[in-house]
């Protein structure tokens, strides 16, 4: 849901020369400043390292959800897969920002699995040599635009909180956001920084 967000604002962003998407897969949408690669293992991106080069940016939205996984696997796609790719691009593009999407709650020493799986990658990637980097920690994420989460339990929560949404994101601004202003909020840290390095929904919502 994330990166449909990040993606949608990229696109629309008159400053965004240009964009590339890796994925397992590509998906449908089309535009003339995107490019995709499918590429099934993230964690490993020397096969297609020549194609990586000259990016200010990387928005790193991959992830899942810990429900139903115990910690080996979780931290293979969590921290293994996101550490691969950061360190990559990292020997790159050292002028390169680095975002990536965590979550409210994250906390290396805390007692939650995935929390402390998340607290770990982040302080893991605070120490890559990127021009800067920076963790965004978003609560509830209200989708706009059409965008839908491709968890069907976030989806079908979404759809029943779904008329509340503006006064939750209105009221509780420390601990929601929107689709459409974190997206937006990325971009802006990626072009002129932010005052801090993890920033929480409050923050999001300032940027």
């Amino acid at each position: 849901m994330v990166g449909q967000a990040v993606l949608r604002e990229c696109l629309l962003d008159p400053g965004v020369e240009r964009v590339l998407s890796i994925g397992r897969r590509e998906i449908a949408q089309q535009h003339p400043k995107l490019r995709q690669i499918a590429h099934q293992n993230i964690a490993d991106l020397s096969p297609i390292e020549d194609q990586l080069s000259g990016y200010d940016a990387c928005m790193f939205a991959l992830g899942v959800s810990s429900v139903g996984m115990d910690e080996a696997d979780y931290r293979r796609i969590t921290y293994d897969l996101t550490l691969g790719a950061a360190r990559t691009l990292a020997r790159l593009n050292p002028g390169m920002t680095f975002l990536y999407v965590s979550g409210l709650g994250t906390d290396a020493g805390g007692r939650s699995m995935w929390a402390r799986v998340k607290g770990e990658t982040e302080n893991a990637l605070l120490q890559l040599p990127f021009k800067a980097a920076y963790m965004f920690r978003p609560g509830y994420i209200a989708p706009m635009h059409g965008i839908q989460s491709k968890t069907t339990l976030f989806r079908v929560s979404y759809a029943i909180l779904g008329p509340f949404t503006p006064l939750i994101v209105k009221f509780f601004p420390k601990y929601a956001t929107t689709t459409e202003v974190l997206g937006r909020a990325m971009i802006k840290a990626a072009r002129q920084g932010a005052p801090k390095k993890v920033l929480e929904s409050q923050d999001i919502n300032t940027l």
